[in-house]
């Protein structure tokens, strides 16, 4: 097993970052060398340099210096992260091909002077609308321009936070559920946290907002999932265990 280590001067330079940075992610605990020397200066292990390149691939995303720590102490796998974040957006681009080839249908029918058929037209409007008409039958327009603009707010994290991040504490939870862990459990309630944080993030602290969106939820998870298998009440029983959790 190797022993190398590196100075904070020189782990600094091959990364990319400053010293000041490096002193900083320890400080805050988000990066901390394994060793010291006598003196008491820092060396970094590989296993170290492995956690840096883990926080600099999150970073990459978008993610504040507190989430990426989050994620990290709490054992999410950065491969699958990364893994998971290529494939929702895969899946948005070919959403968005499949609502362009429907479109491009509707015009070419257009020049020509043909009507669209309804199955065009109801195809396009699935593609375009679901997950926005699930929610709006319970928040009004008000509440959708709020959500709109706490989502705009969260930045380029957003797409990470709510396609990757948010599914996978809810996958985490049902492993625990599934395995007999009691709601009270440190382990549920961290997740159940990180949840509500996120849900604060995105309702701006509005709990009729939050609520809304979780009847939505409830309601038609296929439309805000993207999962056409899902069918109503296919997670109360994980919400329920999330609410004791609460």
């Amino acid at each position: 097993m190797s022993t190398s280590t590196w100075k904070v001067g020189p782990l600094a330079e091959a990364a990319g970052l400053t010293v000041r940075t490096l002193h900083h992610w320890d400080a805050i605990g988000l990066l901390s060398p394994s060793r010291r020397t006598p003196a008491g200066h820092r060396e970094y292990t590989e296993d170290d340099v492995g956690r840096l390149y883990q926080v600099l691939a999150l970073r990459g995303l978008g993610l504040e210096l507190d989430t990426i720590a989050r994620c990290l102490d709490a054992g999410l796998d950065p491969a699958r992260v990364l893994r998971d974040h290529r494939e929702s957006v895969e899946a948005r681009l070919a959403a968005l091909t499949t609502l362009r080839d429907r479109l491009a249908g509707i015009e070419e029918a257009l020049a020509d002077g043909r009507p669209p058929t309804t199955a065009a037209v109801l195809g396009a409007l699935r593609a375009t609308g679901a997950a926005e008409g699930a929610v709006r039958r319970h928040l009004d327009d008000d509440q959708l321009r709020a959500l709109a603009r706490h989502g705009a707010a969260a930045g380029p994290a957003a797409h990470y936070l709510l396609e990757v991040e948010w599914p996978e504490l809810y996958r985490r939870a049902e492993e625990l559920r599934l395995a007999g862990t009691e709601p009270t459990d440190p382990r549920v309630r961290g997740l159940v946290a990180r949840m509500d944080e996120l849900s604060a993030l995105f309702s701006g602290g509005d709990r009729t907002l939050s609520a809304g969106v979780r009847a939505a939820w409830r309601e038609d998870p296929a439309a805000l999932s993207g999962d056409a298998s899902a069918r109503p009440g296919r997670w109360d029983a994980l919400t329920d265990y999330l609410e004791a959790a609460r």
